[in-house]
């Protein structure tokens, strides 16, 4: 018999130790050291004698393209790179009811749509449970298939037997090895989990859509090591009580990470959002002080964001500062610049800062913007509804030079903003653009003295 001993694995990167510590020795993050029973087993060294591996010249290896299956949704099509690679494997993590199943099903059905063998493992839902939320999505075609099964053997034979195109499994923290001695979920499990799954993709060329549950900090739970084992890790943002959401690529080894998709939940599932920024800005209020549009970069995508300030003096020795939306040190440091280099006596004011709609932005872009909409607040004076501003805000409070200014100001003109409030230095290198004036500043006080 396999004899049995007590490990203790690091929930954050997965290392082995054979005593708990307070202090991971290879991650250095404190009381993640968790006890496991994992059986000792004995290998057969003949074994390793006899290998099939074999080595391979650079040179006699053909570059192709690869063949990318469209998912029929632009925005997930966007955050994948182009598409879905077959035989790569994807994590998908979100906060629970963020809407992580019902995409992967709406992905499901638009591959069965094009006669593609479509699998669909649960191991949280019943058959009836997964049926309601498609029949509130829409029809399917015969070629999408269910199965509730955790165990990973009877999966693996499953699938080599069907040989499906694609395979979604709801969720990694569900699924169990039956020669892992753990419990499922466990660091244990999760690992062997994603590594008998990992197998299955790269041999038999299917593509999996795997879910992993989040922890409180929004990170997939398990070791860290289950994100270095896959080829693309998307996470699924924003409020479950919002209408938005937000599809963020933090790894992609087909594609570029600085891509986003947004979409809008809806009754009948999610449905993309082609026009982000019209999105965002809806609700705008008219004439009100404090508000002011910015432009943001998301990959090669312009956003518009609405940023708004509220400030006034503070009733109590310590003011109160807040930040939605934003980094909260970083709007700490310009109220600091607009004191120092302006001449505001904002020392003594609560200063409350908020990106409209709930989305999070940390571009250096929207400097320019955050100081704007607080000097606006805090002379009561409203800025043009037609405004949009971008720009970088440096410690002796100059305005620097960001990328892709021409895109940024084409996606303002489109939406019919007029006046955009830009870096010098970004509007010498810019070629001439008709329907909108563009306005260069070098400093902090040149902005506040040309629209507040």
């Amino acid at each position: 018999m396999a004899k049995e001993k007590v490990v203790f694995f690091c929930q954050s990167c997965g290392t082995e130790s054979s005593k708990w510590m307070g202090q991971c020795p290879a991650c250095k993050e404190w009381n993640t050291l968790v006890e496991e029973v994992v059986s000792a087993k004995k290998g057969n060294k003949s074994s390793r004698l006899e290998t099939k591996a074999k080595v391979t010249k650079l040179k006699d290896i053909k570059s192709a393209e690869e063949q990318r299956i469209s998912t029929h949704i632009a925005e997930l099509d966007r955050v994948l790179g182009g598409g879905i690679v077959p035989g790569s494997m994807i994590l998908v993590g979100g906060d629970p009811g963020i809407g992580k199943s019902t995409l992967l099903l709406q992905v499901c059905r638009n591959l069965a749509a094009d006669n593609q063998n479509i699998l669909y493992v649960s191991g949280e839902e019943s058959l009836q449970q997964i049926k309601i939320r498609a029949e509130r999505i829409g029809d399917f075609t015969d070629y999408l298939s269910l199965l509730c099964e955790t165990n990973l053997d009877d999966i693996g034979e499953i699938v080599r037997r069907e040989q499906p195109k694609v395979v979604v499994i709801d969720s990694i923290q569900t699924m169990y090895n039956e020669n892992v001695a753990s419990a499922p979920g466990s660091v244990s499990q999760v690992r062997e989990s994603t590594g008998t799954l990992l197998q299955l993709a790269k041999g038999l060329g299917i593509a999996f859509f795997v879910i992993g549950h989040v922890t409180k900090e929004g990170v997939v739970a398990g070791p860290r090591v289950l994100e270095h084992m896959v080829d693309t890790v998307l996470y699924f943002e924003g409020d479950r009580h919002a209408a938005y959401r937000i599809l963020r690529g933090v790894k992609n080894r087909f594609g570029s990470t600085n891509e986003i998709g947004v979409f809008e939940m809806r009754s009948e599932g999610l449905e993309e959002v082609e026009n982000p920024s019209e999105f965002m800005l809806g609700g705008k209020p008219e004439g009100a002080s404090g508000s002011v549009v910015a432009c943001s970069m998301e990959g090669s995508r312009p956003i518009l964001v609405e940023v708004q300030a509220l400030v006034c003096h503070s009733n109590f020795g310590m003011p109160r500062r807040t930040a939605a939306g934003t980094d909260f040190n970083r709007v700490n440091l310009l109220m600091a610049v607009l004191e120092k280099r302006v001449g505001l006596q904002m020392g003594n004011c609560d200063a409350y800062v908020n990106i409209a709609g709930g989305i999070k932005m940390n571009e250096p872009a929207i400097d320019l913007g955050i100081v704007l909409a607080l000097v606006s607040s805090y002379k009561n004076r409203p800025i043009q509804e037609q405004t949009i501003c971008f720009g970088e805000v440096g410690l002796s409070g100059e305005v620097r030079a960001v990328n892709m200014a021409e895109q940024r100001i084409l996606e303002a003109k489109k939406l019919g903003f007029t006046t955009c409030i830009i870096p010098e230095v970004s509007k010498a290198a810019l070629q001439k653009i008709d329907g909108i004036e563009i306005i260069g500043v070098k400093n902090v006080k040149d902005a506040i003295n040309k629209i507040v």
